[in-house]
């Protein structure tokens, strides 16, 4: 590892040169620093404008906003608008389509500046479409299927633009500080898994008293919050572009994807995280409408629901901090080879759930269901943290958001496969709203097909978090938006300037 870290000769703002003190850097990702401490340090080092955005973005609009906005959908498909699960699974992978186009808002931020900033408008943009959306679906009680899809894609498009404009932020912050890459995903993944805890603690009790519909129209205060995101961050102005120079941009940022796509320490490990997650299968809404049913289901009521998901949080915050203190040092392929495994594992705690096989333990149904629920969000987040951290190594300087929010789409439509193929199992053995015979052999088939992506580990590469993946040629800032690109702020060029910061 330390050859590794020693062929990092690449340079900070094109001046500096790295990989040449390792002190400094080193202390910042370990886990001696208290929370505040760390926070603080973040906000020096990365500007505090940028950990508020993360805050907003990740902690506001999808921690908070995206907990509230499950179970509002849900109940929303389920009541409202009365859909089968099957259905419902299908509407919700609809709903997704938007990350799957991820490049295209990555492109945008990172070529098409808005007068004069490559950032800004496009948090103002994500929050704009939230608020209209959200409010559509609270004021129109009789709303046709098709319009409600339109309005929820145009929302989770807002979603979208606004975590890949906060994601190219975060890539490019890894690049600028590569030791803090870890830390960067942490805040990321604690802002998340905070807002969900709030958020599942009060969805269902928002539900209960004003309804799906009204809790849909809550969640225009966090577009809002993610909408002055746009309005606070700190960024320098870019110059003007013609429209030649925008396509000129377009065409070579396209080219420094293809060709950084095409190397094998690149598609290999993105091949890899397209199947593991494709592989397993979401039938998430056969097991809420089963957990809701009166009749033949577990009759949980609204707020049971929201602690059940509540407590789901929590283990995936726990997750993150393990992560961040004990895991993340280790090789990503070790990483993802034990949480794959544990995934399938513990997928079985809903089949024990189903086949009522925990009463015979003694154990009631919503007690066993709180654990099964906090067990598989602490799994999901050990699996989802290095990969994470992995797809932040593979994006070439220039166009981080870009390439990031490809992978980012790439692992979306890894998920929107789950989640199909899931709606599909769902649809064969004939799980309804009614009917929940068979969704014991749909639990069994999806933690059967979570061992397959064991099977391709060896696409992942060996290397460790504080390793370099790509070429040293791609990490050096090139020529794609070179004019465009945020300057460091004083702090950071002083720092640099004393301890040649490694990039």
């Amino acid at each position: 590892m330390g050859e590794e870290r020693e062929e990092e000769t690449v340079s900070l703002a094109g001046s500096v040169p790295l990989g040449t003190e390792e002190a400094p850097n080193a202390v910042y990702g370990e886990p001696k620093w208290s929370p505040l401490e760390w926070f603080r340090m973040l906000s020096k080092e990365l500007h505090w404008s940028f950990v508020y955005g993360v805050v907003m973005v990740y902690g506001i609009g999808q921690g908070l906003g995206g907990s509230i906005w499950r179970v509002g959908s849900d109940y929303y498909w389920k009541d409202v608008q009365q859909v089968q699960p099957s259905a419902a699974q299908v509407y919700q992978g609809i709903t997704s389509i938007p990350w799957m186009i991820k490049p295209i808002w990555g492109l945008l931020t990172d070529v098409v500046p808005v007068a004069g900033y490559r950032r800004r408008p496009y948090f103002i943009l994500s929050g704009f479409l939230g608020v209209v959306s959200m409010l559509t679906l609270s004021l129109h009680s009789k709303l046709h299927v098709a319009f409600a899809l339109l309005a929820m894609i145009c929302s989770t498009a807002g979603v979208a633009i606004g975590d890949v404009t906060i994601d190219a932020l975060g890539a490019q912050n890894s690049i600028t500080h590569p030791n803090l890459a870890p830390d960067v995903q942490s805040l990321m993944g604690l802002s998340s898994s905070i807002g969900s805890l709030i958020g599942y603690s009060i969805s269902c009790l928002l539900v209960h008293a004003i309804g799906s519909q009204g809790v849909l129209g809550l969640l225009s205060i966090p577009a809002i919050l993610v909408l002055s995101v746009g309005l606070l961050l700190k960024e320098a102005l870019s110059p003007s572009c013609s429209l030649n120079q925008v396509y000129d941009k377009f065409l070579e940022a396209i080219i420094t994807m293809w060709e950084t796509l095409k190397l094998p320490s690149v598609w290999r490990p993105c091949f890899y995280m397209y199947l593991s997650l494709a592989l397993s299968l979401n039938i998430q809404e056969g097991m809420f409408y089963w957990y809701t049913d009166t009749s033949k289901g577990l009759s949980f009521t609204e707020g049971s629901v929201g602690l059940i998901f509540a407590i789901g949080s929590v283990g995936a915050l726990l997750g993150v901090v393990l992560y961040q203190h004990i895991l993340k040092d280790y090789p990503f392929r070790r990483l993802l080879f034990w949480s794959q495994l544990l995934l399938s594992l513990s997928g079985m705690l809903d089949l024990v759930l189903v086949l009522r096989l925990n009463l015979k333990l003694g154990m009631p149904n919503y007690f066993f269901a709180v654990i099964d629920e906090g067990v598989s969000q602490l799994v999901n987040r050990l699996k989802w943290m290095p990969m994470l951290v992995l797809s932040a190594k593979l994006c070439p300087s220039g166009i981080e958001g870009t390439f990031f929010a490809l992978i980012m789409s790439i692992e979306n439509m890894g998920l929107l496969t789950s989640s199909w193929c899931g709606g599909l199992l769902l649809h064969v053995l004939r799980v309804t709203r009614t009917e929940f015979g068979n969704l014991w052999a749909a639990i069994f088939i999806r933690n059967l097909m979570r061992l397959l992506p064991l099977l391709f580990l060896f696409l992942v590469p060996k290397s460790d978090h504080n390793s370099t993946i790509l070429p040293v040629e791609m990490l050096v800032q090139n020529n794609v938006l070179e004019t465009d690109r945020i300057p460091l702020q004083r702090d950071d060029v002083e720092m640099a300037s004393l301890t040649e910061e490694r990039e």
